[in-house]
């Protein structure tokens, strides 16, 4: 349905006891709030290729797709610019977070951007950091109505351009890895992300609820038409019970044995509109725990995820101190992981949650705060600079590693492609300089099977670095369960530390739910195996996305993998298929330049409408 809403002749609220007294400036103040507060829930969803937030149109272009039409050309620049100034004087005249809860809610319930029971509680989550943050922000009238209305009206420049500062040392000659000895040690590094717990599965439950998240307490029955969710798990907008994650780290035995874990983040389930920080901590040791209990002394090297946070998407800064702050989360995390992590990490992990650390002699693992990238933190809107210096912090890691001759395996959550521009485009650089140094990274976020790739700025033109996606544990949405282990060059002098191969493993939903069946977890492909690469280095992932390309049967190949055996019915054809492959080049985001450079019959549009395709396709 198409909803249609003038912002100034609709009055939300009433002053106690019917009092006109400044009803259309107060129910101004508040709408405009309101509004922020729905930005707020856009925000909430997973990243995605989509168009930059730098562009003033992004927002114009995400309403239709929501099923929501604001009647934005009815509002003149100076209507705008007066209601934002009405906005900033209005809080600081009566900022009452409780009366801005009320507004935001009713207006998410008259849209039907959730059910009412979501829009109630999400909000609620939100109000206090919503404020906050609006109030802190330096976002001005022009540029609030410069994002709304378009560049005429005002420049939005909040997320504008920055820079992190390079050594001045040059950059030295890049020389590939040589291939390791066919009698060299190679470690198998086991690789979990976005595990998803959902402390509420119920096995029968409705699968296809109206709420964001099913198969839960409270998601009600499904016709008699419909079977109920699954023992282990279902093909749904659902998480995962605590058995088959229990089940997940059981049955890993066959795949090691593992030198190390890498655990890249996203704990807790999808029902972001009902969690507290006690339900956050309660998912970060139960699963903690149970990681320790099954994989015993194997080291395991945590990252930080976005839906660790309550709310989700909430990691303000270091400079936000108080009940605001991070602390509680990061205090928690260096508590529950100190028997893996040496002092120095804990140490930086408790200021911003990131850490470094050296798990083998010549190899430096950094594991990176990605929130600090993202889009979806709205504590950025008070300053996206480097937020608590990470960049600058990485690049003294790295510098110091080639000092060293050390080799560098980057980790975290929200991939760089899927990066506010500015934080990736420098992590892009940082990438380019140090590409002697840094021999893998490893990130996770999509719940899909994927990669991006890194070119040198000067043609764009030779891959020189790749950024490995694994697949989710979790199976929202409509996915097989699954974990990857990557083979690494092992541990010798002189070793590479490069990725040769990777494998990914899944459970297969519909085999485990079956009457009397037990779980299975099974092999789902070897990478150089199934696409016949040569190697794992980015020359050989470049030439698998031309291969492609021209080759539709190999796409299909991709496309099933993509989704751990369980793609979707319609098929990934025409627009569908050059977005995905142009994601799998993009590994800087907003740099349309770069597919358009090196696939280029690929008709990128300048509204961005093609990258919201590939979130649909």
């Amino acid at each position: 349905m198409q909803t249609h809403w003038g912002f100034c002749g609709w009055t939300l609220w009433d002053p106690p006891g019917g009092q006109a007294r400044g009803r259309r400036p107060l129910g101004s103040i508040w709408i405009g709030l309101a509004l922020g507060s729905f930005l707020a829930f856009c925000w909430l969803t997973e990243a995605r290729p989509e168009p930059g937030r730098g562009d003033p149109q992004w927002l114009q272009q995400i309403l239709p797709g929501l099923g929501v039409e604001f009647g934005l050309q009815n509002i003149s620049c100076s209507v705008c610019k007066a209601l934002f100034t009405a906005i900033d004087i209005g809080l600081k005249l009566e900022p009452n977070v409780a009366r801005v809860g009320l507004v935001a809610t009713a207006v998410c319930k008259q849209l039907n951007l959730a059910p009412p029971n979501v829009c109630q509680s999400i909000i609620k989550l939100y109000e206090n950091d919503m404020v906050e943050i609006w109030t802190h922000s330096v976002l001005s009238p022009s540029e609030a109505c410069g994002l709304l209305l378009g560049s005429s009206c005002g420049h939005w420049d909040i997320f504008s351009a920055w820079n992190i500062s390079l050594p001045a040392v040059p950059k030295p000659p890049y020389h590939p890895p040589a291939p390791p000895a066919p009698s060299a040690p190679i470690s198998r590094v086991l690789f979990l992300t976005d595990l998803h717990w959902d402390h509420d599965y119920m096995e029968g439950a409705d699968p296809a609820c109206p709420d964001p998240l099913c198969c839960r307490k409270g998601s009600g029955l499904p016709p008699s038409s419909r079977p109920g969710a699954g023992y282990w798990g279902e093909y749904s907008k659902c998480d995962l019970p605590l058995r088959t994650l229990e089940s997940l780290l059981a049955g890993v035995g066959p795949a090691g044995p593992f030198d190390m874990v890498y655990w890249t983040g996203d704990i807790p389930a999808h029902d972001v509109w009902s969690q507290t920080r006690h339900d956050q901590l309660r998912a970060l040791t139960t699963i903690t725990t149970l990681v320790k209990k099954y994989l015993g002394p194997v080291p395991v090297y945590p990252a930080v995820g976005n839906h660790e946070s309550a709310p989700v998407n909430s990691f303000p800064p270091p400079y936000v101190h108080g009940n605001h702050s991070s602390s509680w989360l990061y205090e928690a995390m260096a508590t529950a992981w100190e028997s893996w992590l040496p002092r120095d990490a804990l140490h930086t992990l408790r200021i911003g949650g990131f850490y470094a650390l050296s798990p083998k002699p010549g190899l430096r693992l950094i594991s990176l705060n990605m929130n600090f990238c993202a889009r979806e933190n709205f504590w950025l809107l008070i300053n996206s600079t480097d937020p608590a210096g990470q960049l600058q912090w990485l690049v003294g890691e790295l510098q110091a590693a080639e000092n060293r001759g050390d080799k560098v395996h980057i980790i975290g959550h929200i991939p760089p492609g899927h990066c506010l521009k500015s934080w990736s485009w420098n992590y892009y650089r940082i990438v380019g300089r140090y590409e002697n140094t840094i021999a893998a990274q490893f990130f996770g976020h999509t719940h899909v099977d994927e990669f991006e790739i890194f070119y040198d700025e000067e043609t764009l033109s030779r891959p020189l670095a790749v950024a490995f996606l694994a697949p989710s544990a979790t199976t929202y949405v409509n996915l097989n369960p699954g974990y990857r282990v990557y083979l690494i060059d092992g541990n010798y002098p002189e070793s590479s530390h490069v990725v040769l191969d990777h494998e990914t493993y899944i459970l297969n939903l519909t085999l485990a739910n079956a009457p009397g069946a037990t779980p299975s977890w099974e092999l789902l492909y070897r990478a150089r195996e199934t696409y016949g690469l040569p190697d794992a280095l980015p020359t050989a992932w470049h030439n698998l996305v031309y291969r492609m390309r021209g080759n539709e049967g190999l796409f299909q190949t991709f496309w099933y993998l993509y989704h751990k055996g369980h793609p979707p019915v319609e098929p990934c054809e025409g627009a569908c298929r050059l977005a995905t492959l142009c994601a799998l080049l993009s590994a800087r985001s907003d740099s349309p330049a770069l597919c358009r450079h090196l696939i280029p019959d690929l008709p990128l549009p300048h509204t961005g409408s093609l990258w919201q395709r590939l979130a649909f396709c």
